[in-house]
């Protein structure tokens, strides 16, 4: 099988490729925000604890 129909997919190759890349984006935000959200909040809590304490 030629590189080329495998790329292809039978005339189908758009729609698998783009659900391919569509579920690897989606795997990566899932990866990255909750990781930039614990961020965001050890921030906020640091700041918290910042004004209390004076």
């Amino acid at each position: 099988m030629p590189f080329n129909e495998f790329l292809g997919m039978g005339g189908y190759g758009f729609y698998v490729w783009t659900s391919w890349a569509l579920a690897f984006v989606v795997l990566i935000v899932n990866y990255i925000a909750p990781l930039r959200r614990e961020k965001q909040l050890l921030r906020q809590f640091s700041r918290r604890e910042r004004r209390r304490t004076q």
